[in-house]
């Protein structure tokens, strides 16, 4: 029989005995080393052999597994290494589809070594290149397994760590293998790739939420190191068309696992993306964020959240490349997120409900409007991230984008002083103005200025000025911000803001001033009218606070220290006579109000008159500003002494002396001859000294107690004397009842007196410590 030339050594072919003769008869030697180079210069030497070698050690390795020869067993994948590190030939392909094989053989096996030897020899087999592609070779078992092989969970930790470092470097090389040779498989497959970048994204957030590996392992051994690693590696060989295959199932992992809440992880695996993509490449990552989050618009505010902050990582380290060809359609997305999001909190969280009542009710429970804000923020960051990186151009396009997003306010024109009204939708409207506002100003913060004409193009000044008239104090403030970003060229606006006194010397203030140049003076030439008309009409808000007249002073200090030019000069000075002339004149502003406005004038005309090389200027301002101080102290100390209790004179006077006649209260009038009189007349220091001494105990007693305990107090004593009887036998039984009447009336009157002196006092101390409380108090 035929058959039976095998089974006796002579009649087996050369090839057969050759491969026979490397196994030592104890499996526990190691290969014969003299008959395995015999092998290898006979397989070199006789290509068309290759194959039938490798048919004939797949077949003893597969009997060796079955018998659990362990040693024969890894003898035969040593043999099999070796021959393919050797042999380059055509027929080198045959040999391979047998190798395959024996390692699909070892792979299958329950022995962890075996595994462990199996995907040893396919990662040296990635490693070879071929020099003829093969076009029916397929790697779906080989991924699968490999990815199984990393989520094993193993009682065993060693066990399971070496298994799921065999699997990552079989991945590995499957990629390796395949992502070169168009002809083969191809990897980027959303079969494949659902499969590998998982077991990738697995091993790194496994090692993330508890550190379990050995500090004295290498980095290759450990599971979470080696797996971004492979990542890192997978990003690099991805082209264009291939990325989106990467980043999807990243996206999908995250969902499925819940890992963007919290988003540390997330933002450690995007950061390994965006560093390992080619730098063409970069802005697809950005892009592919902003798609899945508005594919999660109907999330919680807090993944939403999540993903911004995710989104802002993302584009720090992209940088130039973050943004790519679409720029406007970044920033709309944004902005179109921003606005889902107020409408969100103005609808309380019910604006995707439909019909069902039981969802709705859900809903409302489980709405948290401090997470939306937390979102708006966090948009707002991201769009400040995102200018960060565009040049000076594509900002000013930027803002000019996001001040049209801005719903623009209306003018009342049936009023003479054009005043603002809401907007068509109201409170939503100011809600969303604001926010855009804060966008804007996010892009101004990142933006250089340089010639004013390019920073403020007519159809985005414009706009910018009618919004700070608008009737929300807040959004009038941001408007102040931007205006001071964007006027400021050399770091002067927190040398000027903060309420502090006027220098003596204003080079005290540090600040950095430089000639106005030609272009900047045509500007101010062109749009300075309606400037101040604007600052004009935003003077006179009712709403207005002390924070409102201290970036409005700010922002006029930045006008005359970067656009003063001799003209504009004297019109910023026309304007602060016009403030004055309205702070005097416009008697429906509060007391407050008008104190604000005359501070500022006061320090504005001291700034110009420092900044300005006109002495006379100079020497009237500050002899002006000596002379309003030394008569605001006298003032003052006339009104504490004139509001004090101790000073309230109690005058009885009878009318002809009859009781039945009517009693004359002489009424007081104060005039401007009267109050002129107060301030020029100025005691000596000694009186004014001993009333105070006199009265410091009433004093403090007033600014230590409130309004409601000082009232209570008083009125206590009004029922007392109202209740009052005479005695009988007492020495006033004599007077006449008129008298006791009168006298009665006259007491009453004088403790009225010093409730409105307690009234008077107390809220003079109010407006007194308002500019350093910064207290609002409004007319009532």
């Amino acid at each position: 029989m035929p058959g039976c030339c095998h089974c006796i050594p002579a009649c087996k072919p050369h090839y057969k005995r050759l491969v026979d003769s490397i196994f030592p008869v104890n499996p526990e030697d190691e290969l014969v080393r003299s008959q395995m180079e015999k092998l290898t210069f006979y397989a070199v030497s006789h290509n068309e052999k290759l194959d039938r070698i490798g048919t004939y050690l797949c077949k003893r390795l597969s009997r060796d597994v079955y018998r659990n020869k362990i040693g024969h067993v890894i003898i035969a994948m040593q043999a099999l290494d070796e021959l393919l590190l050797a042999c380059h030939a055509q027929s080198l392909n045959l040999f391979v589809e047998s190798f395959l094989k024996m390692v699909s053989k070892l792979l299958e096996s329950n022995n962890t070594d075996l595994q462990i030897l199996g995907g040893s020899s396919f990662v040296k087999f990635s490693n070879i290149e071929e020099d003829t592609p093969s076009y029916h070779r397929r790697y779906d078992f080989f991924v699968s397994k490999f990815s199984s092989m990393c989520h094993n969970n193993s009682d065993n930790l060693t066990h399971r760590r070496r298994i799921r470092v065999t699997g990552l470097k079989g991945l590995q090389g499957v990629v390796r293998k395949t992502v070169t040779d168009d002809l083969q498989v191809n990897i980027w497959d959303k079969a494949h790739m659902d499969k590998i970048i998982p077991s990738f994204l697995f091993n790194m957030q496994e090692a993330f939420e508890r550190h379990d590996s050995p500090a004295q392992e290498l980095s290759e051994e450990r599971p979470h190191v080696l797996a971004e690693t492979c990542l890192r590696d997978v990003m690099c060989r991805a082209a264009y068309g291939n990325i989106h295959s990467v980043l999807k199932p990243v996206l999908r992992h995250m969902d499925l696992h819940e890992l963007w809440v919290p988003n540390t992880f997330a933002v450690k695996v995007f950061k390994v993306i965006v560093y390992s993509i080619q730098s063409q490449y970069l802005y697809v990552a950005p892009h592919f964020l902003l798609l899945h989050l508005d594919e999660n618009a109907k999330s919680s505010p807090v993944m939403k959240t999540s993903i911004v902050e995710v989104l802002k990582a993302t584009v720090a380290v992209a940088a130039d490349g973050a943004v790519g060809p679409s720029i406007l359609e970044v920033f709309n997305t944004l902005l179109r997120h921003l606005r889902l999001s107020v409408d969100q909190r103005m609808s309380g969280g019910n604006q995707s409900v439909i019909s069902v009542s039981s969802k709705q009710t859900l809903d409302r429970q489980g709405y948290n409007e401090n997470e939306e804000i937390v979102f708006e923020e966090a948009i707002i960051d991201t769009i400040g991230a995102f200018a960060m990186i565009l040049p000076d151009y594509q900002k000013i396009e930027i803002m000019m984008f996001i001040m049209g997003k801005v719903p623009s306010p209306k003018f009342n024109e049936d009023m003479d002083d054009a005043a603002v009204v809401q907007p068509c939708n109201g409170i939503g409207d100011q809600l969303l103005q604001s926010m855009l506002l804060k966008s804007l100003l996010e892009v101004g913060n990142k933006y250089t200025t340089g010639n004013m004409a390019v920073t403020f193009p007519a159809s985005f000044f414009q706009p910018l000025l009618n919004m700070s008239l608008v009737t929300d104090p807040g959004i009038r403030l941001i408007v102040q911000q931007i205006l001071q970003t964007l006027i400021d060229r050399h770091d002067n606006v927190d040398k000027l803001l903060g309420n502090r006194p006027i220098p003596d010397d204003i080079k005290n203030l540090g600040l950095k001033v430089e000639k106005t140049s030609r272009q900047d003076t045509m500007f101010m030439r062109k749009n300075g009218s309606d400037i101040y008309w604007h600052f004009y009409e935003n003077m006179s808000q009712s709403s207005n606070t002390v924070e409102h007249f201290e970036a409005m002073y700010c922002t006029l200090a930045l006008l005359l220290i970067e656009l003063g030019g001799d003209d504009i000069v004297v019109d910023l000075i026309g304007l602060a006579l016009g403030l004055q002339d309205l702070a005097c004149s416009d008697v429906k502003l509060p007391a407050s109000h008008r104190c604000c406005i005359h501070a500022l004038v006061a320090r504005y005309l001291h700034l110009i008159a420092e900044l300005s090389a006109i002495p006379a200027l100079r020497q009237h301002v500050r002899a002006v500003s000596k002379d309003i101080e030394l008569k605001g102290r006298t003032l003052e100390l006339r009104i504490r002494s004139a509001t004090d209790p101790g000073s309230v004179i109690l005058e009885m006077e009878s009318v002809n002396n009859s009781p039945a006649g009517t009693r004359k209260h002489p009424e007081e009038q104060i005039t401007y001859d009267v109050l002129k009189k107060t301030l020029t007349d100025v005691d000596n220091d000694e009186g004014i000294e001993s009333a105070i001494e006199k009265r410091r105990d009433i004093l403090e007693r007033f600014q230590n107690n409130t309004l409601e305990v000082l009232a209570s107090s008083a009125e206590q004593r009004v029922t007392r004397v109202a209740s009052w009887q005479p005695s009988q036998t007492g020495p006033c039984h004599a007077l006449p009842s008129t008298i006791h009447s009168c006298l009665r009336d006259e007491i009453s009157r004088a403790v009225c007196v010093l409730i409105i002196g307690i009234n008077m006092r107390y809220w003079l101390w109010i407006f007194a410590n308002n500019s350093r409380n910064k207290w609002h108090v409004t007319r009532t």
